[in-house]
């Protein structure tokens, strides 16, 4: 168990420098000699891992993964909201997060697969709506699957004008105002009454669910 544990610290201690190397540079300028430094591991720890740069990207690329802790809610829209207020948390005060963000919008990343996150963040949305639509939460018009592209395609987008403007300072309130703004057009008048998008609630959800 001790040299499981050990394993599992190493790899984290290696995921973390390559984190801090890719948001700094970017895929093509960050290199294994940069991340060895920083991570202190051996080369061949770090080739036991992550046989490639790519294999190292594609695991800082997975903290870019839907949130999995969030608490179900009657409200499957209440649900989607969390999971985008716990992202931006996530956004705020994880440099792993920050890092598959990063990767995930790099143009530059030449043989990179960059699809993972954004079609997970397309399914686990599309889950969602599609339980909402059976629920009666939307409008009759919506279609769960166009409304999913929507959605990520809006917040994908609100992550970069924030983190170009603020680093990320003010994503929470420009969640916030990107639900006051979609939801109106998908939801039924009584659900979207019963929505809760408030500042304190995402509190309450970064207090519950703090950034390990």
């Amino acid at each position: 168990m001790a040299k499981q544990d050990r394993a599992i610290r190493t790899r984290r201690t290696i995921l973390m420098a390559a984190a801090q190397a890719f948001e700094k540079y970017g895929y093509q300028a960050a290199t294994i000699t940069e991340i060895l430094k920083s991570s202190g591991v051996t080369k061949g720890a770090l080739y036991f891992h992550f046989p490639s740069k790519e294999d190292l990207a594609l695991g800082v690329l997975d903290a870019q993964e839907p949130p999995q802790a969030i608490p179900d809610q009657a409200l499957k829209l209440q649900q989607l909201i969390d999971l985008g207020m716990l992202f931006s948390h996530r956004l705020q005060n994880s440099l792993l997060t920050r890092a598959g963000v990063r990767l995930s919008m790099d143009q530059a990343a030449q043989g990179l697969d960059r699809s993972g996150p954004f079609i997970r963040w397309q399914e686990a949305t599309h889950h969602l709506l599609a339980q909402a639509k059976l629920q009666g939460e939307l409008l009759p018009h919506v279609n769960p699957t166009e409304t999913a592209d929507l959605y990520v395609a809006a917040f994908t987008g609100t992550q970069a004008v924030s983190q170009t403007l603020t680093d990320y300072r003010d994503l929470q309130r420009r969640h916030i105002t990107l639900q006051q703004h979609i939801l109106p057009s998908i939801a039924t008048p009584s659900v979207l009454t019963a929505l809760d998008l408030t500042p304190e609630r995402a509190e309450r959800l970064s207090l519950l669910h703090p950034v390990g």
